[in-house]
């Protein structure tokens, strides 16, 4: 066995067992393991709703909002789960923060403009109204426009109970009936954005897929929907959790989010080249010289856009991005975590363990896996 000095830039030590190169390696490592820990404890905006449920950052008693949907005959299915889905992935990522019912107007069944029938948790009735802090109205291209006094009563006991009152696909319309739209501005299925205008005169109808006044939600559209809900959820916590929801329902859309919206700034044709590149290469990591080189720009160009539009240095979304795959593969995968390691891109699994640990606060091998 070979014992060599090893002369580093401001310090002298011994490596056993390791020629020169092997020791310079050793340390190389070592240096990416300590830079990890020190550095890269969190992950940058852009990844970090990704990764929200694994960060345990909100702890405390959570603070429970609840949500009823009243089911009308021939309610859109798709928009009323694509609001209902956007509170239930607020819950996956941070547990209790909501509760939801679904109402009928009477006892049993109703049935979706897809055919599909749905029983409701309960009748909708006064005193199930006072329980709530939202009330989504469901509608759908071939929900009748009828609103009987029951309903109306319905709708204006919520009002008076500071319950916020929710449309969705025409669900306006019945808000309109009930003249709970006067002076608010919002949405509707263009079908019946002239049944509501001729009734609601004194409500701005819109155009839009969703708008959110005040006390007043109204969306058009199950997309309109998605937003809807996330605007609702938006007034009640941080902008961490939507951004979460965002990146779970709509990932395309938050690929290239921004960390400072509020600079206006759209996501450049080469930061997304370079995005794309980064994704296209985790298991053999692309260095700096190679990326600009294939976005046809310089290194302080590429480290620029990073900052202006992403927030972040381009090493760390790198980083950011392989250790989010790697918890990807090791829940949904039955890799091993050698071969998670060398699929991320980490040059040791040793190394790939402090860095995990680093963001998660716990190992690889403390990973829950969903696949078994």
């Amino acid at each position: 066995m070979r014992t060599e000095p090893c002369v580093g830039a401001r310090f002298i030590f011994v490596i056993r067992g390791y020629g020169y190169q092997g020791a310079k390696s050793q340390v190389r490592q070592q240096g990416e393991a300590r830079r990890a820990l020190v550095e890269r404890r969190q992950f940058s905006g852009a990844m970090k709703g990704k990764n929200l449920r694994y960060l345990n950052e909100h702890e405390g008693q959570p603070i429970c909002a609840r949500a009823g949907f009243l089911l009308l005959e021939h309610f859109s299915l798709p928009a009323f789960t694509q609001a209902l889905d956007t509170i239930i992935t607020a819950n996956l990522l941070r547990p209790g923060l909501f509760t939801t019912k679904t109402f009928g107007l009477t006892e049993g069944e109703v049935i979706s403009d897809l055919g599909l029938v749905i029983r409701p948790d309960a009748c909708l009735a006064h005193a199930e109204i006072q329980d709530l802090d939202l009330l989504v109205i469901c509608g759908g291209y071939r929900t009748a426009l009828q609103a009987d006094e029951v309903l109306v009563s319905l709708l204006h006991g919520a009002a008076e109970a500071g319950v916020k009152l929710a449309g969705i696909w025409n669900g306006a319309w019945f808000l309109g009936r009930a003249g709970l739209l006067d002076g608010y501005r919002c949405a509707i299925h263009p079908e019946h954005r002239p049944a509501l205008a001729e009734i609601a005169k004194l409500t701005q109808v819109t155009s839009e897929a969703f708008v959110v006044d005040r006390d007043r939600l109204t969306a058009s559209s199950p997309n309109g929907a998605f937003y809807m809900a996330l605007e609702w959820i938006k007034g009640l916590h941080d902008k961490a959790l939507t951004d979460g929801i965002e990146d779970i329902l709509a990932f395309e859309a938050s690929r290239y989010r921004r960390i400072k919206p509020s600079l206006n700034v759209s996501v450049s044709g080469p930061l997304r080249e370079v995005v794309n590149l980064m994704d296209a290469n985790l298991e053999e990591p692309l260095e700096m010289e190679a990326l600009c080189l294939y976005a046809g720009r310089s290194r302080r160009q590429i480290e620029r856009l990073f900052k202006e539009q992403l927030g972040t240095t381009p090493q760390r979304y790198y980083m950011d991005l392989r250790i989010t795959e790697a918890r990807r593969l090791l829940q949904h995968t039955t890799l091993t975590i050698v071969e998670v390691s060398v699929a991320c891109g980490f040059v040791s699994p040793s190394h790939f363990s402090k860095c995990y640990s680093a963001y998660f606060g716990y190992r690889p091998s403390k990973e829950t896996r969903l696949v078994k």
